[in-house]
C-alpha cells in the first residue's frame, strides 16, 4: 500500500528531524562558545548537568505518569472473566499483534472513547469508556480495540515519551547559554546561540505534534488491515467524534492518549453543522451515522478540514478518507491481508 509506505517514511523523517535539530543546536552552541568565549569547560559541565537533570525528569515522568492517568481517569480494572467478550477480543488482537495481553479497565464515562497507557508493553493498560461500549456495535468496538493494540505494537507510548524530552532539552540549553554567557563580551554570539535554542524548542514541539498525528494514522492503518474491516473503524470514528462533540465535561488526564480528541471533535462537528441542511439527505433534521460520515468525507475532499498543526490528533475527516482508501485497496486485492504483521 503506497500510503502506508509513505506514512512510515514520513514518520522516520520526522524523528530524524527532531533529533537532528537537537544535535545541530548542541553543535552550534559548542562551536560558538569555543570560537568566541573562554568558558568552554564551564559550558560543557553545564550541558552534562542539564542532560542528567532532564534524564531524571524523564524517568520520573515515565514512573509516575501511569498512576496520574489511572487516578485522573477513575478507572475500574476488570477481573478475569468479568467482561468475557471484551477480554476475548483484546486477547485475540494481542496474540495477533504478538504482544502481551494488556490489563483491561473501564472508565465510567458516557463519552465514547478509549486509550492505552503504561511504562511498557508488559505493564500496559487498555481502557474503554462505558460510552464506547454503549454507543458502538461490536464490529466498531473491535476496530477501536485494534487501533489501541496498534499503539502498543508500535511502542508509541515509549517513543512519544522519549521525543517529548527534546523540546525541554532545547529550552534548558537556551536558558543555560543566556545565564552562563550573560557577562561575556561576545554577547552577540550568546544571543545567537540562545535564539537557536528557542527556535529548536518551538520547531521540535510542532514536529512532535506532527509525529503524534502520524502515529494515529499508523494505528488506524494497523486496525484496518488487522481486522480486515476499515469501514467499521470509519463508522466508529464518526460516532466517537459526534459523541465527544456533545460532551459538557472537560477532557480528562489522558486526552493525548485517546483515540478521539474531545476538543477537536467539537470544532469538527461545528464546521459540519454550519452546512447541516446540505448533509441532511433524508430531511429529518438529524444527521445520522451515514450522513455524518459522508459530511466528514466531503470536508476532507473539499480541503475544509481545519488546520491541525497544533493538534495531537489528525482531523477525523482525513482519518476516514485514509480508511476508505484502505478499504478500496483491500477490496481490489491491492493489499496482502497479512501485511499487519509488518505494520
Amino acid at each position: 500500500m503506497a500510503s502506508l509506505g509513505a506514512l512510515k517514511r514520513s514518520m522516520a523523517l520526522t524523528l530524524i528531524l527532531i533529533f537532528g535539530l537537537l544535535f545541530a543546536l548542541i553543535v552550534l552552541i559548542f562551536e560558538l562558545f569555543m570560537w568566541y568565549t573562554d568558558g568552554t569547560v564551564n559550558i560543557i559541565a553545564q550541558f552534562i548537568f542539564i542532560f542528567i537533570l532532564v534524564g531524571f525528569f524523564m524517568l520520573i515522568q515515565w514512573a509516575i505518569s501511569p498512576s496520574i492517568i489511572r487516578w485522573g481517569s477513575r478507572l475500574k480494572y476488570l477481573k478475569p472473566g468479568e467482561h468475557l467478550w471484551l477480554e476475548g477480543e483484546v486477547r485475540k488482537l494481542a496474540e495477533q499483534a504478538e504482544i502481551p495481553m494488556p490489563q483491561l479497565a473501564i472508565a465510567n464515562d458516557p463519552t465514547p472513547n478509549a486509550f492505552v497507557f503504561g511504562r511498557s508493553r508488559k505493564s500496559s493498560t487498555l481502557a474503554v469508556h462505558t460510552g464506547l461500549l454503549e454507543r458502538l456495535n461490536q464490529n466498531e468496538i473491535r476496530g477501536v480495540l485494534a487501533h489501541e493494540i496498534g499503539h502498543l505494537r508500535h511502542n508509541d507510548v515509549v517513543i512519544m515519551t522519549v521525543v517529548s524530552v527534546i523540546p525541554l532539552l532545547a529550552f534548558m540549553l537556551a536558558r543555560s547559554v543566556l545565564w552562563s554567557g550573560g557577562r561575556n563580551r561576545n554577547s552577540g554570539a550568546i544571543i545567537l546561540a540562545a535564539m537557536g535554542g528557542f527556535v529548536v524548542y518551538i520547531i521540535s514541539q510542532l514536529l512532535i505534534l506532527k509525529l503524534s498525528r502520524q502515529r494515529e494514522y499508523f494505528a488506524d492503518s494497523y486496525s484496518a488491515v488487522a481486522t480486515g474491516d476499515p469501514h467499521s473503524l470509519s463508522s466508529a470514528l464518526a460516532k466517537i467524534t459526534f459523541g465527544l462533540s456533545l460532551s459538557k465535561e472537560k477532557p480528562g488526564a489522558a486526552r493525548a492518549f485517546y483515540i478521539g480528541d474531545p476538543v477537536n471533535a467539537k470544532r469538527e462537528i461545528a464546521s459540519i453543522m454550519q452546512n447541516k441542511n446540505k448533509y441532511d439527505l433524508d430531511g429529518d433534521g438529524v444527521l445520522d451515522e451515514r450522513e455524518l460520515q459522508k459530511a466528514m468525507e466531503d470536508q476532507a475532499r473539499s480541503g475544509r478540514a481545519r488546520m491541525e498543526f497544533m493538534s495531537t490528533h489528525p482531523s477525523t475527516f482525513k482519518r476516514i478518507m485514509l480508511l476508505k482508501q484502505i478499504e478500496t485497496d483491500l477490496g481490489h486485492g491491492a493489499i496482502d491481508k497479512n501485511i499487519y504483521k509488518y505494520i
